[in-house]
């Protein structure tokens, strides 16, 4: 798979995509992540990349050349399954999106910005809009690293253990059950005695069960996609 995302700020990305996870996934040649400067794709010497919205709104609107040109770029180079705006009204980012795009050869994010970007880039360039959640962040950067960490490690090969994301929350559209480890017992505290029978078919059946209730209780709107 191969990830670009445009920015006006590429040094945000040093980090959470430079560790961990992400960081072994390039390393093993299953993923390439490639940061593009909006401002390089600008012909004023001031770089600019924003300019006032039309009408009376206050806020700065990033502009459609430089958008333009990078995507234009990248779209002459190669084919891309999807090309992804990070906005706040877009579609929530679910599991299931992360597992379809996770099946994906070449995706773009562009990350909004200021006020947002000129409407013409939606609707000429952009093929998808996610939202990471119902709130408004400085910029698209922090909502782009989260859809790349969470489709990255569905990828196969990329995880030590890959039927670990198989069990994760909301795979199933539930949450996951309670996890222990050694110690069996820890200032009194024991592990659930079923977990260390041996039993799997009952392991299997408490795990369920402890699924089902830990959703029902902290987030029942889930249990409405089982119906």
């Amino acid at each position: 798979m191969r990830i670009d995302i445009i920015t006006v700020l590429p040094e945000i990305f040093e980090s959470p995509l430079g560790h961990s996870i992400v960081k072994r996934a390039q390393n093993k040649g299953l993923v390439e992540i490639h940061i593009h400067n909006l401002r390089d794709y600008t012909t004023d010497k001031h770089r600019t990349v924003d300019d006032y919205a039309f009408g009376p709104d206050a806020g700065m609107v990033m502009k459609i050349e430089p958008i333009f040109k990078v995507i234009n770029k990248l779209k002459a180079e190669r084919e891309y399954d999807e090309v992804i705006y990070t906005s706040p009204d877009g579609q929530k980012l679910t599991q299931p999106i992360a597992n379809e795009l996770s099946i994906k050869n070449n995706l773009i994010i562009l990350c909004g910005h200021y006020k947002g970007i000129d409407h013409r880039v939606r609707e000429h360039l952009i093929t998808r809009e996610i939202s990471i959640g119902d709130y408004v962040l400085s910029g698209g950067e922090l909502a782009a690293a989260i859809i790349v960490d969470s489709v990255i490690r569905l990828i196969p090969g990329v995880l030590s253990d890959e039927t670990s994301a198989l069990t994760d929350s909301f795979q199933d559209s539930l949450l996951a059950p309670p996890v222990y480890t050694r110690p069996a017992e820890f200032n009194g505290w024991k592990v659930p005695e079923v977990l260390t029978s041996g039993n799997f078919k009952k392991i299997e059946e408490w795990q369920l069960n402890q699924a089902l209730e830990r959703t029902k209780l902290l987030r029942p709107e889930l249990l409405k996609r089982l119906e």
